[in-house]
């Protein structure tokens, strides 16, 4: 009688190497250059792509029932926190533009994402980074529809929810993170990886997601939380590629390093501009605040990303310079972007207000140094004027930096009584950034920013009006006609807080919710 053998059972590494490396494929009637165009225009390097590695050696199949229980947990909060009037346990109405903010400026961008990612696994001849990339593009899609879902509710009952998507397209100070993104999706594969896997997964993320998220959980959002959450347990994934792809690259030619350190240089500052947006969120949109912007620089960035450049110290790999400039901002960067706003609410698309003194009280403790010497006395200032039936609103809208698009009403970071301003000139003209940080990134790479689409500037330009507006007729408002064409009504989506529908809406909801009447 044969003896049966018994099968060897494979171990994790192999089985996963089977499910994922067995799935490629030689070209057969093109050449392989032609197929993957863009893994050698970047000037990075690659010997062998089998040393690519998959930390958390995830198959689709394990993939799917992972994500399908997520899904299942989050509706059933989502469900729940609808059916139970939930919008009315928040502490205050005001914490929505915060979550407005959010829908208009990150959702939108968790889209692009997506696409990003698809492209780069299209571009990568090697199969590892296109399997990871494909389960990234598919987490991407999945954190934008969460999103919409989520706060989709809050659209039944408050204003400004209703169109984030165009006004991603249009609205000037959304430019800032989705400048971010058309940056980073008109790169190469290699540098979409430095970008995203690393500087909006890294340095972005966790100090959106985590302080963020736990300040919506103290707010009363359940909805929002759970998402946060939800899509922050994928993050510690995405993470991880980033920097395995960064790791990859420097460890496959000594040519990839200077390449890779400006990658960083770059998307380390591009990052730190757009989180100006958060750290008004943090310290200003919240009226439970859990931790300053500045605490969560210092711990999510200058401990967490000191351990990160420590160990890719390695390689060859420094710290960014620009980052001494962050550590210096970290102390006015919300007050600066909430003055910024507060003066423009006419433009916004959510509302604003001065924090009242108590919150001014909060801020003064978190920042000691700064707070009360240079901006108390202004948002005391509007604050009485508001009082007065003055409140100000600046008609004009700032000018912008060519790279960032943040507005130039940052100040410098041995001055902050000096607007920071650069210029460059190319071909002729000139050309205007916020910081040396922006003015090197022009500078290396003119031809791609002089195409800027500044929306500021546009509007000045009279191209932001509806179709068939008439600019000369007699009584032209300009603003009013870009709200028209931003889909914002004044004073319902923008404004102060204050008087508006929001606010009367929520006191009269929760009074009715509270009372036995």
């Amino acid at each position: 009688m044969d003896m049966q053998v018994k099968k060897k059972k494979l171990g994790l590494k192999e089985k996963y190497a089977h499910m994922t490396r067995g799935l490629d494929w030689q070209p057969s009637y093109q050449t392989k250059e032609a197929v993957f165009p863009y893994a050698t225009y970047e000037g990075i390097k690659v010997h062998d792509w089998d040393k690519w590695e998959d930390p958390f050696r995830l198959t689709m199949d394990a993939y799917w029932k992972y994500q399908a229980e997520k899904e299942r947990k989050l509706y059933a909060v989502l469900d729940a926190f609808a059916q139970n009037n939930g919008h009315l346990g928040l502490t205050d109405a005001r914490y929505l533009n915060a979550v407005k903010l959010f829908l208009t400026g990150i959702s939108p961008l968790e889209y692009m994402a997506h696409r990003g990612f698809a492209t780069a696994g299209r571009n990568f001849p090697g199969v590892g980074p296109r399997v990871a990339c494909l389960m990234q593009a598919v987490d991407e899609i999945r954190h934008s529809q969460t999103q919409i879902h989520a706060i989709s509710n809050y659209n039944k009952y408050y204003n400004g929810f209703h169109d984030f998507k165009h006004m991603l397209e249009r609205v000037w100070y959304l430019s800032v993170p989705k400048s971010f993104f058309d940056d980073a999706f008109s790169a190469g594969p290699f540098e979409w990886m430095v970008a995203i896997g690393f500087s909006f997964e890294y340095v972005l993320t966790n100090l959106l997601f985590v302080p963020f998220m736990s300040g919506a959980a103290y707010n009363g959002d359940m909805a929002t939380v759970t998402f946060g959450f939800s899509a922050q347990s994928d993050e510690a994934r995405h993470m991880t590629l980033g920097l395995e792809c960064i790791k990859f690259m420097l460890e496959q030619d000594p040519d990839n390093v200077p390449i890779v350190q400006k990658w960083i240089d770059k998307w380390a500052w591009r990052g730190v501009r757009v989180l100006s947006l958060v750290s008004m969120m943090m310290d200003y949109m919240l009226p439970k605040r859990v931790m300053s912007w500045k605490e969560a620089w210092e711990i999510y960035f200058e401990q967490n990303g000191g351990a990160l450049f420590n160990d890719l110290a390695r390689y060859g790999i420094k710290m960014p310079e620009c980052l001494s400039r962050a550590s210096i901002d970290k102390e006015h960067a919300s007050h600066q972007t909430w003055s910024i706003l507060y003066q423009y609410g006419g433009a916004a698309a959510f509302h604003t207000f001065m924090p009242s003194d108590e919150e001014m009280d909060w801020l003064s403790a978190k920042y000691p140094n700064t707070f009360d010497k240079y901006y108390r006395e202004r948002f005391t200032y509007w604050r009485e004027q508001e009082q007065k039936g003055n409140r100000f609103y600046n008609n004009t809208l700032p000018m912008l930096c060519q790279v960032c698009q943040v507005p130039m009403a940052v100040t410098e970071p041995d001055n902050m009584l000096q607007i920071s301003y650069r210029e460059s000139d190319y071909k002729g003209e000139k050309y205007h950034t916020c910081s040396d940080g922006c003015k090197q990134i022009f500078d290396d790479e003119p031809e791609k920013y002089i195409q800027a689409w500044l929306p500021v500037h546009q509007i000045y330009m009279g191209n932001c009006f509806p179709e068939g507006t008439d600019p000369t007729v007699e009584g032209f408002d300009p603003l009013a006609k870009v709200l028209e064409w931003y889909h914002l009504v004044p004073g319902k989506d923008n404004m102060d807080y204050n008087g508006s529908e929001d606010q009367k809406n929520f006191n009269a909801w929760r009074g009715l919710a509270t009372k036995n009447d």
